[in-house]
């Protein structure tokens, strides 16, 4: 009989390690049967192919969940530390992708909520190798710390313009065109303002046309703000690194934001991407 702890090793080689040629199998493997989840139940939410394979497609699923759950009972007996293991990100994920199968005994759209199996595709950046290319989202973490307060100032302008501009419809215009309420007025301003034209509510007065037109003008205004906030922040966030990227040759660290050589040694600071 094996030994219990070789056992443990070898699943754990193979369930947790992907540099290993068992461990790229099991989470190519695992990823193929999430893909196919995922598009299971994206066709089953179709009325009339739900029709003809509800059947087919419950006892699909449920083979398909019980192969997660499987799944996760042996990372959770391999793993040397199985409770921290259920509560990081990834054990989460894991359990999710369980929790509504069960649920779907009791509650029948529960199983639409198995899209949530999608999260574990990020997996795949583990498979094929990724990872280094994630640091890049660093630049975009910077860049949304750096202009978290501009934009929230921008939101609160935006806030007052969409609630003094519903408002002022709500009495221009009245309940009889349409703005039965303050609430309904602002709903109109908001998709005015950011250029969506639903048209469900539409200006019949000609005072209420021309608010509506300097709401449109309004609109075109500003919507390349935020957009302008975070451009700005990248950049610097960019320029930053870039600053304070040491020479690959005498290690200086302090260069100028434009500088392409070494100061100290005349050194190219940064190769040519291929």
């Amino acid at each position: 009989m094996e030994n219990p702890r070789t056992l443990r090793e070898k699943l754990y080689t193979v369930i947790f390690e992907s540099d290993t040629r068992a461990g790229r199998r099991f989470d190519t493997t695992v990823l193929l049967i999430i893909l196919a989840s995922l598009v299971l139940v994206v066709i089953d939410s179709i009325e009339s192919v739900h029709r003809q394979y509800a059947d087919l497609f419950a006892y699909i699923e449920w083979g398909l969940t019980t192969i997660f759950a499987v799944e996760y009972l042996l990372r959770l007996y391999c793993s040397p530390k199985p409770v921290r293991y259920a509560f990081s990100f990834y054990g989460l994920v894991d359990l999710l992708a369980i929790v509504p199968g069960i649920l779907a005994i009791y509650y029948s759209d529960a199983q639409y909520l198995m899209i949530v199996r999608v999260i574990r595709m990020l997996r795949i950046f583990r498979v094929l190798k990724l990872r280094p290319y994630l640091s890049q989202a660093n630049y975009l973490l910077s860049a949304l710390r750096g202009s978290r307060q501009k934009i929230i100032v921008f939101l609160l302008t935006v806030s007052t313009l969409v609630t003094v501009f519903g408002t002022l419809m709500y009495v221009i215009e009245g309940p009889e065109n349409g703005f039965t309420s303050i609430p309904m007025g602002i709903y109109w301003a908001i998709v005015t303002l950011t250029t969506v034209g639903f048209g469900d509510i539409v200006p019949k007065t000609p005072v209420g046309q021309i608010v509506s037109a300097l709401v449109m003008i309004t609109g075109y205004s500003i919507i390349a703000v935020p957009t302008g906030i975070f451009t700005a922040e990248l950049a610097n966030a960019m320029r930053g690194e870039r600053q304070q990227r040491p020479c690959p040759v005498c290690a200086k660290a302090d260069h100028d934001s434009e500088a392409a050589f070494c100061s100290r040694c005349g050194n190219a600071l940064f190769r040519k991407r291929e």
